[in-house]
């Protein structure tokens, strides 16, 4: 990455992008693919830090590969698929309830049937290096202000566009100087996360629930993994939340008494089910948060934001044709499938005898949890998963008979 120089000149582009996270530069390398001249302003520095579970989804690292980003297992630490881990429902009980385990299916699409999990920063410094190979015209430190009479001044000169792409995040400015900002909130919850000195033992992204909310356990190097936790508590933090999971704290700091060995502090973020009734407007098109989102309890927010980029590009391409219409149209599509899948895990998070029947289904049926992820990753489409496997799914979840006393200790060497 270059040394970032705040740049005082002028903006002329065809496409104005104010922010530079990973769905702004996703936007930008996708028009630059196009030969569209594009411009990301951002007022933060590179790297640019958020608090997310940082797995990359074998889908997600199709998409960038399409844009020339080649993310690969040496960026970071390779993982092969997803592990629910279900913990007792009382306060710091040393027992499994339940567990499933489900690998990524393999598809001629996929680079590899491997995800990766790597540092924000470490993305974002690949994102920005893509961004510079490809021409994209880099503004950092530039605080774009976003005038009534329609202008945006930058440094003090007015910036010149044909499109304004708004790629800033859930409490976008340039959604409600558009006037785009109409919609719904339909869930809010916390999130945490922090990096810890411990070597991985699963070659899995965990997803351990508990009475509090879940945490998201990812490798992202040789000796660390990256912990997120979500909760619908707002007076709660990571360190509450893995207290009680007491036996995944036991993994993470090599013993029961054992100190934790955090290499950073905490960092919060809120997260969201976000719908707007328009993404679009005029030359106006938001994308990434900005432009809605589904909680992370999904772990779809970065892959979401890459297909809109994709998308939007596209899109703007067929200007002439109807392409913001066409924008309008599509862009609930990518959000339905991520929106659907949190409505169904939020379910699991407040109410504990369905996450319970639900996780005991997925762990006797790994063929049809893997199946499930499949339908995650776009593999398979839902309607035809639904009608081939609906009525099984439905008739489990209601004649499944869960394990009340979980698994002690004893038996967790064995089973995690």
């Amino acid at each position: 990455m270059k040394t970032t120089r705040v740049d005082l000149s002028g903006i002329t582009t065809d496409v104005l992008i104010i922010g530079g996270g990973p769905a702004g530069l996703t936007a930008a390398l996708a028009l630059r693919k196009r030969g569209v001249k594009v411009t990301v302003a951002d007022a933060r520095k590179p790297p640019i830090d958020k608090a997310c579970g940082e797995g990359i989804m074998p889908d997600s690292l199709r998409e960038l590969a399409t844009l020339g980003v080649d993310l690969t297992p040496e960026d970071g630490a390779p993982f092969q698929g997803i592990r629910f881990v279900n913990h007792g429902s009382e306060p710091g009980t040393m027992r499994i309830r339940g567990m499933a385990t489900a690998e990524f299916p393999e598809d001629k699409r996929f680079p590899s049937n491997v995800g990766v999990g790597l540092h924000r920063l470490r993305l974002h410094e690949k994102l920005v290096n893509a961004a510079e190979g490809a021409g994209v015209e880099l503004r950092w430190q530039t605080q774009a202000q976003l005038k009534r009479d329609g202008h945006v001044i930058a440094h003090g000169c007015q910036a010149k566009y044909g499109w304004l792409i708004g790629a800033d995040g859930q409490s976008s400015p340039v959604r409600a100087w558009a006037d785009l900002d109409r919609g719904r909130i339909l869930t809010q919850r916390f999130g945490f996360r922090q990096h810890f000195r411990v070597k991985p033992w699963s070659p899995y992204v965990e997803v351990h629930w508990g009475r509090m909310g879940q945490a998201y356990v990812t490798p992202v190097a040789e000796n660390e993994v990256c912990v997120a936790v979500m909760t619908r508590h707002p007076r709660l933090r990571l360190g509450a939340i893995l207290e009680d999971l007491p036996i995944l704290r036991e993994r993470l700091a090599g013993g029961l008494e054992m100190p934790l060995d955090a290499l950073d502090a905490e960092r919060g973020a809120l997260t969201t089910t976000r719908r707007l009734r328009q993404v679009a407007r005029g030359r106006v098109a938001l994308v990434g948060d900005a432009s809605g989102s589904a909680d992370a309890i999904t772990g779809e927010g970065m892959g979401m934001g890459f297909r809109q980029g994709l998308l939007l590009a596209e899109c703007i391409g067929d200007w002439d044709r109807g392409g913001m219409a066409r924008y309008n149209q599509l862009h609930p599509k990518i959000l339905q499938l991520p929106q659907t899948m949190a409505r169904i895990m939020l379910l699991m998070d407040r109410w504990e005898g369905f996450r319970d029947r639900a996780i005991a289904v997925l762990g006797e049926k790994p063929g049809l949890f893997a199946r499930m992820l499949g339908v995650h990753l776009g593999v398979e489409a839902m309607p035809r998963f639904l009608a081939a496997k609906g009525f099984e799914v439905a008739w489990r979840l209601a004649s499944i008979r869960t394990d009340d006393d979980g698994y002690g200790k004893e038996a967790l060497a064995a089973k995690f």
